[in-house]
C-alpha cells in the first residue's frame, strides 16, 4: 500500500502551496446521492446494529405480552314482511323491515344477560375483571406513573355482573352490512371455540323470539297471496283472448307464404328497374353524342350500338377524303378529277347526315318506351312494399300481443312460485332469518401475529437507528479528509497515515517491516524532502493539537525511516514534563533533556545511541527537574546535529498544552502537525496551526494519522483513494 498526497514535480518547494481539491465534487442542494446514504450506513453499521439491538430488546417484552384474539363472525339476513317482499308493483310496498331495529334487538340487555348466563363468561378472567391482574403493560405504565410522581388515583370500575356485560359490548360487533338486509354479529375473544359459539348462540336465541310474531304474519300474508293469484288469473285471461282475436282478423297477412311472395316480387321488381335504368343510361349517352358531333363521334368514341350501315357510310367518307388527298397532292385544285371527288365527298356526308337523323328518331322513341315501362315498375314496386309493410304492422302487433301474454303468465308464474314459497315458510316460520354463514372457529388470530409486529418492531428500531446515525454523521465535525481543512490557511498536506495496531506501535522497533505503514511513513519523507528543495530539512518539530493523536509514533517512524536510509538521526523527546521516549528505546539513560537545560549534564552525557536502529535519541529526563528550554539550548541541539551531518527530530510537547513547542518551532526548518484521523476536530487544528504559525511564521504540514483504509473509502472525500494497495 502507497500515499500519495503531493504533485509529481519534486523540485517545487511546498511553502507557497495552498490545498486545492481538484477533484471535489460539487453537486446542487437537491441532488440525491444514493450511494453516500450507502456509504453512510456502511460506516455507521456497528452504531445502527448496536441501536436496533437495544430498541428490540425494549419493545420485545411487550410484543411478546401480547396475547392472541380470536375473532369469528356470522352473517345473517333478516327478510321484509312477507306480504311486502311478494309485491309485484311499487305502489303495493308497505310495512318496510326496520333492521336498524332489528340490530338493537340483538344488542338487548336481556339477550346479552342470557347469553353470559348460558356461556358462563363471568366465570371466565377475560370478561371478568375481578379475576384477572394487571397487564405487563400495565404494570410499566403504573410503574412509570409512580416513578415520576403523576400517578392517579384509580377510576371506579363496574363490578359483578355490570362489569361483565360491558366487557361482553367491548367483544361484540353488531352491524348492518352496507344497505341490505344483511346484519354481521361477530365476536372477539382469546378462546377461539367462544368466539364461534357466541355469535351461533345469540342467534338462536333471536330466532326463538321471533317465532311467535312470525305465525300471525304468516297467516296473513298467506291470504293476501291467494287474492293476487285470483287477479293475476284474470289478467292472463284477457290478454289470452285479445291475442286470438287479433289473429283470426289479421289471419292472411300473418301468413308466411305470403310475405315470402311478396319479398320475392320486390326482389324481382328491383332487379329489372336496374336493368332498365342501365339501357337508359345507355340510349342517353348514345343520343348525346349524335347531337353533338354525328356519326362520326359515335366511330371515334368506339359505341357498340353502331348500326352497320352508318359505320359503312363513315367508312367509305373516310376513304374518299384520303383519296381527294392524294389527287390534291397531285393535279391541284383545277384538276376534273378534284372536282369529280368532292362532289362525291359532300354527297356522302348528306347521306350520313340522314342515315343519323333516322337513326337519332329510332333512339328518341326507344328511351320513351324505357321511360314508360320504368314508371310501371316503379308503380308496381310502391304496391309490393306498401303490402309488406302492412303485414310486418301485423306481424308487430301480434308479436306485441304474444308477449303481453307471456308476461302475463310470467307474472303468474311468479306469484304461484312465492305462494309455494310462502307455504315452505308457513311450515317453518323461522325461516324470515336466514342464516348465510354461521360463525366457525377462527385458525388465525385476529390482526397480525407476534411475528409481524415483531419484523414491524425490527424495521422501525432499523429505520430509526439510520436516522440516529444520519445525525451522528450531521454533528460530527472530526477531521478525516484534508478537504475538511481547506478551509484553514497556511497549511500544506503531508500525507495520510494508515492506523498501526496497538501491538505494533508497542513494539515499533522490533516490528516486521513493510506494508501500508511504512509505505506512508515513505511518503511523508517524500514530502518533506519536496518541502525542502529536494533534501531533508535539518531540524523537524513533530507536535500535535491536543494529547493522544499519534505524534511521538510519528516521529519515531520517521525517525527510523531515516536512518535506514543512511542519514543520521538525533530524535529528541521535546515533552519535557511527561515525555516517555526511554521506555521506547528501552535504554538505561538516566540524564535527558531537563537536565541538560537545568545545566546538570553535558549534551554529549543525553545523547544515547540505538545501535539496532543507528539512532541517537535524547530522552526528556526527570520531569521534577522541568524548566522552560531557551532557544540557546535547543540551538546547541540542533548545531551538534549540523556538525555531525544528522537530522534532528523533535518529538514534542501538544501545541495548545505547552508552549515550549512554540520555542521549538520557531528554531525548526519544519513542523509537522499531526492530526488523529476521526478524532480531533476541524475547530482544534484550526487553532493549533494559529497557535504554532504565531505572528506570521512558515506554513505548517499537516498529516493525518490513524487512518482507517475501509472506511476512509466509504467517504466521499477527494482523497478517497490516496490510500492504494
Amino acid at each position: 500500500m502507497t500515499i500519495t498526497t503531493l504533485p509529481m514535480d519534486r523540485n517545487r518547494s511546498l511553502s507557497p502551496m495552498r490545498y486545492d481539491p481538484l477533484l471535489q465534487s460539487h453537486e446542487a442542494a437537491d441532488d440525491f446521492d444514493l450511494m453516500a446514504s450507502v456509504r453512510l450506513i456502511r460506516r455507521r453499521a456497528l452504531m445502527i446494529t448496536a441501536l436496533a439491538i437495544l430498541l428490540m430488546a425494549a419493545v420485545f417484552p411487550f410484543i411478546w405480552g401480547l396475547l392472541p384474539t380470536y375473532y369469528a363472525e356470522s352473517r345473517l339476513m333478516i327478510h321484509s314482511p312477507l306480504s311486502t317482499s311478494l309485491t309485484t308493483e311499487a305502489s303495493d310496498r308497505t310495512g318496510w323491515l326496520d333492521v336498524a331495529a332489528e340490530t338493537e334487538r340483538l344488542l338487548s340487555r336481556s339477550i346479552a344477560e342470557r347469553v353470559i348466563h348460558d356461556l358462563r363468561l363471568a366465570e371466565r378472567p377475560e370478561f371478568e375483571p375481578a379475576l384477572r391482574g394487571a397487564s405487563l403493560i400495565g404494570r410499566a405504565r403504573e410503574t412509570f406513573r409512580n416513578l415520576t410522581g403523576s400517578a392517579m388515583p384509580p377510576s371506579p370500575q363496574p363490578t359483578g355482573l355490570d362489569g361483565v356485560v360491558l366487557e361482553y359490548y367491548r367483544a361484540l360487533r353488531v352491524q348492518r352490512d352496507g344497505q341490505a338486509n344483511v346484519i354481521r354479529i361477530g365476536f372477539s375473544s382469546r378462546d377461539p371455540a367462544l368466539a364461534a359459539a357466541v355469535p351461533n348462540y345469540l342467534i338462536d336465541i333471536y330466532s326463538d323470539e321471533r317465532q311467535n310474531r312470525l305465525r300471525v304474519r304468516l297467516d296473513a300474508a298467506e291470504k293476501w297471496v291467494q287474492q293476487r293469484i285470483g287477479e293475476q288469473k284474470d289478467r292472463v285471461i284477457a290478454a289470452r283472448e285479445s291475442f286470438d282475436r287479433y289473429r283470426n282478423t289479421m289471419g292472411l297477412m300473418l301468413n308466411d307464404d305470403a310475405q315470402g311472395t311478396t319479398a320475392t316480387l320486390i326482389a324481382d321488381l328491383s332487379d329489372r328497374r336496374s336493368k332498365l335504368d342501365q339501357a337508359r343510361a345507355q340510349t342517353r349517352m348514345t343520343i348525346s353524342h349524335l347531337e353533338s358531333g354525328g356519326a362520326a363521334s359515335l366511330a371515334t368514341e368506339g359505341a357498340s350500338s353502331v348500326p352497320e350501315n352508318l359505320g359503312e357510310m363513315q367508312r367509305n367518307l373516310v376513304a374518299q377524303q384520303r383519296d381527294l388527298d392524294r389527287v390534291l397532292e397531285v393535279y391541284g385544285e383545277t384538276a376534273q378529277a378534284v372536282i369529280d371527288l368532292r362532289a362525291r365527298v359532300a354527297r356522302s356526308r348528306i347521306d350520313i347526315d340522314v342515315a343519323t337523323g333516322r337513326y337519332l328518331e329510332t333512339l328518341r322513341a326507344a328511351l320513351n318506351d324505357l321511360n314508360r315501362e320504368d314508371a310501371e315498375i316503379q308503380s308496381a314496386l310502391a304496391v309490393a312494399q306498401a303490402q309488406r309493410s302492412r303485414n310486418l304492422e301485423a306481424q308487430t302487433e301480434a308479436v306485441q300481443l304474444e308477449r303481453s301474454v307471456e308476461k302475463e303468465q310470467l307474472a303468474m308464474d311468479k306469484i304461484e312460485e312465492q305462494r309455494r314459497v310462502l307455504a315452505d315458510q308457513a311450515r317453518s316460520p323461522g325461516a324470515e332469518i336466514e342464516l348465510l354463514s354461521p360463525a366457525t372457529i377462527p385458525l388465525a388470530p385476529l390482526g397480525r401475529g407476534r411475528l409481524f409486529y415483531v419484523i414491524g418492531a425490527l424495521i422501525a428500531s432499523v429505520s430509526f437507528a439510520v436516522t440516529i446515525a444520519f445525525v451522528v454523521e450531521m454533528l460530527d465535525k472530526t477531521v478525516r479528509s484534508f478537504d475538511q481543512l481547506s478551509g484553514i490557511s497556511h497549511i500544506v498536506p503531508l500525507g495520510l497515515v494508515p492506523r498501526l495496531r496497538r501491538r505494533e506501535r508497542s513494539q515499533l522497533l522490533r516490528r516486521v517491516r513493510g506494508g501500508r505503514f511504512d509505505d506512508a511513513i515513505q511518503a511523508l519523507i517524500a514530502s518533506l524532502k519536496q518541502s525542502s528543495g529536494g533534501k531533508l530539512p535539518g531540524s523537524i518539530v513533530v507536535t500535535s493539537s491536543q494529547k493522544a493523536e499519534g505524534k511521538s509514533t510519528i516521529a519515531s517512524s520517521l525517525a527510523i525511516e531515516i536512518a535506514a536510509s543512511g542519514i543520521g538521526v538525533i530524535l529528541v523527546d521535546g515533552n519535557l514534563r511527561s515525555g516517555n521516549r526511554v521506555s521506547v528505546f528501552n535504554s538505561n539513560q538516566v540524564h535527558g533533556l531537563n537536565e541538560f537545560v537545568r545545566r546538570k549534564a553535558k549534551l554529549t552525557e543525553v545523547v544515547h545511541h540505538h545501535a539496532p536502529t543507528g539512532i541517537d535519541f535524547i530522552p526528556a529526563g526527570r520531569p521534577d527537574l522541568y524548566r522552560r528550554a531557551y532557544l540557546a539550548d535547543v540551538s546547541e541541539i540542533i548545531e551538534m546535529a549540523r556538525l555531525n551531518g544528522q537530522i534532528v527530530i523533535f518529538d514534542s510537547a501538544p501545541a495548545l498544552d505547552s508552549t515550549d513547542t512554540l520555542h521549538l518551532t520557531s528554531l525548526a526548518e519544519r513542523t509537522i502537525l499531526v492530526v488523529q484521523w476521526a478524532r480531533t476536530t476541524c475547530r482544534t487544528v484550526e487553532i493549533g496551526v494559529r497557535h504554532l504559525r504565531g505572528s506570521g511564521g512558515a506554513d505548517i504540514l499537516v498529516a493525518i494519522n490513524n487512518v482507517n483504509p475501509k472506511r476512509h473509502a466509504m467517504y466521499n472525500f477527494t482523497d478517497a483513494k490516496l490510500i492504494v494497495a
